[in-house]
């Protein structure tokens, strides 16, 4: 009867610290989650900045002086703004959180370039391109 009783407490311990990791795996804090399309625009708007750029080999690519001086402005309602240096462009985007894809359309332009979001957070965003190159950006 003991035998029994500590093999069903054995078992009953490793079912509840399956649970206890399944259960803290499953939480917040994440670092790789997708976020959602608020954590991009904000309430009305959100401003971004690049902070880090990587080759598809995984390479730092060293920005420029004017490439940490351009922006990105997303607004909720689908639209945004992307310059520096004098030059300005505008289009839509859109945020597919379940298959991790930011989309932007630019004016005047049917086609969208694509990203991966590999990480979105209130502060940082990770976007990795068709030809596997990264971004980081971080909200202003």
């Amino acid at each position: 009867m003991n035998a029994t009783l500590n093999r069903v407490k054995t078992s009953w311990t490793f079912v509840m610290a399956f649970m206890l990791m399944a259960f803290m795996a499953s939480c917040g804090g994440n670092s790789d989650d997708a976020g959602n399309a608020n954590m991009i625009s904000g309430g009305s708007s959100k401003t971004w900045k690049a902070d880090k750029e990587l080759t598809a080999s995984g390479d730092k690519d060293k920005l420029t002086r004017e490439e940490k001086q351009e922006t990105m402005q997303f607004y909720s309602d689908g639209r945004f703004a992307m310059g520096g240096g004098g030059s300005l462009e505008t289009g839509t985007w859109t945020y597919d959180q379940a298959g991790r894809r930011l989309s932007l359309t630019f004016e005047g332009s049917d086609v969208s370039q694509n990203f991966t979001v590999e990480k979105l957070t209130d502060k940082e965003m990770h976007l990795v391109g068709g030809d596997g190159s990264k971004m980081e950006l971080k909200a202003d």
